[in-house]
């Protein structure tokens, strides 16, 4: 167990925005609410997974939704405790520690803030190892656990709880209400005993966004960054053109991206949903989901996420590996290039990188 005080939240948002892979939302919005929250009620308590009683009730807390209305479209404050309680009295008894359901930009923070706010643990880890678009890509289901119960709310005091069949039509439902509020929802779901919660979770992700923050801020923080996560250099240019609407709850489209120094006369396109999903250069691929496909200023080395990329950012692109878990058949089938409409198949970014040296 420690104590995460208020001086560690701009490392933690920056390294889980590049964790992110440019989607889970802003974190400085996330970073403002968490600030508030620690500054009224006290540094949150962050506990291992393995430290998770067995007869504990744990549930993710986030918010839903499209990037790109969440620049404008700010939470009230107090939507994510009403969503919390709402599945608590659903369940019917107190809920315990609070869970990171991704470790992207706001979705890393709107957890510390709600922990903070009620007074409840937090523990140090989440159902991604990084962002996904949609509520089933997430390793408590590749484990079989239920996302629902699950409430939602959103700033105009609306709210609902639903229960599906399983997590895909939690997804398609959630999706639905969550247009109708705007595009945005705070919800609380996926409630797990703490086997549950140690057997699925993926540990140690707030640990290691707080460190990749602290090494991106470095003079070399790219190089460090890279070194961390054991990752690779795709591209390094300038953002050309950039295509991004909102289209039924995601923010979609792609980003092109010429190349500058070593890889002048080449271009680079990453397409995404929320995330970024595929790296084409020129007209080989290079990288896709599950592993990480991070853009990061050339400059500064921090994170620039999808709704914020823009013409002229002088930008190098990353890859890093994925969680093995999505490495399986189930988590593939969840995660895979394949179900966000790419033919083409899974490469271990390791993999791919040793096949592009060994032809250069």
């Amino acid at each position: 167990m420690r104590l995460l005080p208020e001086e560690a939240l701009h490392d933690l948002a920056i390294g889980a925005a590049i964790l992110g892979t440019g989607g889970g939302g802003n974190p400085y919005v996330g970073r403002l609410l968490a600030q508030q929250a620690i500054r009224r009620h006290g540094p949150v308590e962050v506990v291992a997974v393995d430290e998770v009683p067995d007869n504990a009730l744990a549930a993710f807390l986030a918010m839903m939704g499209a990037p790109t209305v969440m620049i404008e479209k700010i939470p009230r404050g107090d939507e994510l405790e009403q969503a919390f309680h709402m599945l608590q009295d659903r369940l019917g008894r107190p809920i315990s520690h609070v869970l990171p359901a991704e470790i992207g930009g706001i979705n890393s923070m709107l957890p510390i803030a709600a922990a903070a706010s009620l007074r409840l643990p937090l523990v140090d880890g989440d159902g991604m190892g990084r962002a996904f678009p949609e509520i089933q890509m997430c390793t408590p289901t590749v484990f079989g656990i239920s996302a629902t119960p699950m409430a939602l709310a959103d700033d105009k005091g609306n709210t609902a709880v639903i229960e599906t069949v399983e997590n895909n039509w939690t997804e398609r439902l959630a999706r639905s209400i969550t247009v109708d509020f705007g595009c945005t929802a705070l919800i609380a779901l996926y409630s797990m005993s703490g086997p549950q919660v140690r057997t699925s979770l993926i540990p140690g992700t707030l640990t290691l966004a707080e460190e990749l923050g602290r090494i991106a801020r470095q003079r070399d923080g790219i190089e460090g960054v890279l070194e961390r996560l054991r990752g690779f250099r795709l591209f390094e240019g300038k953002v050309a053109d950039v295509e991004r609407r909102t289209l039924g709850g995601f923010a979609r489209g792609q980003a092109r991206i010429e190349g500058l120094d070593a890889d002048v006369g080449s271009t680079l396109t990453l397409r995404f949903q929320n995330e970024h999903l595929i790296a084409v250069r020129d007209d080989t691929v290079v990288a896709t989901v599950p592993d990480l496909i991070i853009v990061l200023d050339a400059d500064t080395g921090e994170p620039i996420t999808t709704e914020e990329l823009r013409y002229g950012f002088r930008v190098a692109v990353i890859a890093a590996p994925c969680d093995e878990r999505w490495r399986t058949g189930a988590g593939l089938e969840l995660v895979g290039p394949r179900y966000f409409g790419y033919d083409v198949e899974y490469v271990p970014i390791e993999e791919r990188a040793d096949a592009s040296r060994t032809v250069a």
